[in-house]
């Protein structure tokens, strides 16, 4: 809204001084919210998402510490008695440590892949060494993994078929008939506290163990795996609002354009038809009256050179545009079909243009100072678009402003259009196009000038600025 409070200013569409050009489609999509910004992530979060590499270095450490911790536990212990492993045995069981930290790399690209290799990698070790060797930890990160990379219910049957490989494997390779196994702990007093822990207790222990951290592990990666497709989903719900967005500018561009390119149709279609009877007068006076003729052959040079200058803006209008049949615009005298009934308005139209707005309610006062403008129709024509434009979104979105400006500045070689509001009422605004920046730019961007929009102290203000070759008038 050109006339609402808050809204963004706009940058020069052509710098001043710069070789004309064609007006410049919308900018790509503008960028949405990322992942991050959909999370609310904090610094450090934010820093782990954007390296997921690393959060893999830190599971798999994470991993490695109590692992190797609780093979090297014997060692540092010194009161604990187990079992002396054998050479082959604890081989065993450095190769089954590593190579799950190994498979945990992998855990976000093939999960479920990941939790069979931990798995396996834990019925060996019990097979072998009757020590789960921190096993269990490893296919409770990979579990997770399959909770929140993979649908619930295949993490549900990961950890069925988990919990069943576990119990199985205890079953068969800690012998539930066994006496025992006797633990002596050493205090530090040297009082020795010996007691026995039953093979199947320990079986239990596992079981029960591998079952309560595979349903923890299964709850949090699913409620995670739930979050992150929600965030994705906003995610690419806002890039496809931002799509829509920026489709619907660019709609709004190749209307605007295709509106301008008409007008500047018809400005040239008259140049020619002037030029025809200039040239078609001369030539009838070359005999008779050559001054007569040598004046109407100097017209006819003059109307040549603007009738070229506005085919090239209008070519520049519509190089990089392809564009269907464009819709009348507000106050346009136009048939259904988009035909004009009525010749094209001028800047000496101004002053009518703002008589009709006054008719229905509108405060405006016009100033205009300066030499004329040049003859160029199509830049006559521009001046009166863009004020038709301003005035029409003041009364579209500010209708009971109490002050609204328009001035009109001409210059040797520039014209400048400023029209000032205070802001209306909150509750008087109505739903418009979104087109009216849209068109003032697109007008300008053809005479190589700016335009300044935004708000000020007491409302909104539109400024733009048209250059023009000096002499030409």
């Amino acid at each position: 809204p050109l006339a609402s409070a808050g809204a963004p200013t706009f940058s020069p569409a052509v710098q001043p001084g710069a070789p004309v050009a064609p007006p410049a489609p919308p900018a790509g999509p503008t960028e949405a919210i990322s992942e991050a910004s959909a999370r609310r992530a904090g610094p450090v979060r934010q820093f782990f998402l954007r390296h997921p590499n690393l959060v893999d270095a830190l599971v798999v450490a994470w991993y490695l510490v109590p692992a190797v911790l609780t093979v090297a536990l014997p060692a540092f212990v010194g009161g604990l008695a187990q079992p002396e492993l054998s050479a082959s045995e604890k081989a065993v069981t450095v190769a089954v440590v590593v190579l799950s930290a190994t498979a945990l790399v992998w855990r976000r690209r093939a999960p479920v892949t990941v939790l069979v290799v931990t798995t396996v990698l834990l019925a060996i070790s019990l097979a072998v060494t009757a020590n789960t060797s921190g096993c269990e930890l490893s296919t409770v990160l990979a579990l997770y993994a399959v909770a929140a990379y993979r649908p619930a219910t295949t993490a549900w049957l990961a950890l069925a078929g988990l919990n069943v490989v576990t119990v199985t494997a205890s079953y068969l390779w800690l012998d539930p008939t066994a006496g025992g196994t006797g633990v002596t702990m050493t205090t530090g007093d040297s009082e020795q506290i010996t007691g026995a822990i039953t093979t199947l207790q320990l079986v239990l222990i596992v079981s029960i163990t591998t079952l309560v951290l595979s349903v923890v592990a299964v709850g949090v990666g699913t409620a995670a795996r739930g979050r992150r497709l929600h965030v994705e989903g906003l995610v690419e719900r806002t890039h496809q609002l931002v799509l829509e967005r920026d489709q619907r500018e660019q709609i709004a561009v190749s209307a605007e354009r295709a509106r301008i390119a008409r007008e500047m149709h018809d400005v040239v279609a008259h140049s020619l038809s002037v030029m025809i009877t200039l040239a078609d007068g001369a030539s009838a006076a070359l005999t008779r009256s050559p001054d007569q003729a040598r004046a109407a052959l100097d017209q006819l040079a003059e109307t040549g050179r603007s009738a070229l200058a506005d085919t090239r803006r209008m070519v520049g209008v519509l190089r990089e545009d392809h564009h269907g049949p464009a819709p009348a615009g507000p106050g346009d005298d136009t048939d259904p079909d988009g035909v004009p009934l009525a010749p094209q308005p001028d800047a000496h139209d101004v002053a009518d243009l703002v008589q009709r707005f006054r008719a229905t309610g509108l405060p405006v006062r016009l100033s205009e100072s300066g030499p004329s403008l040049p003859s160029d129709a199509g830049l006559q024509l521009a001046v009166y678009r863009i004020v038709q434009e301003c005035l029409t979104n003041v009364l579209r979105y500010a209708r009971l402003s109490p002050r609204i400006d328009v001035a009109i500045e001409r210059g040797a070689r520039s014209v400048s259009v400023t029209v000032d509001n205070d802001s209306g009422s909150a509750g008087d605004a109505l739903v418009g196009s979104g087109r009216g920046l849209i068109g003032i730019r697109e007008r300008v961007a053809v005479y190589d000038g700016c335009v300044e929009a935004g708000p000020t102290a007491s409302g909104w203000r539109v400024r733009a600025e048209l250059n023009f070759e000096e002499g030409r008038r």
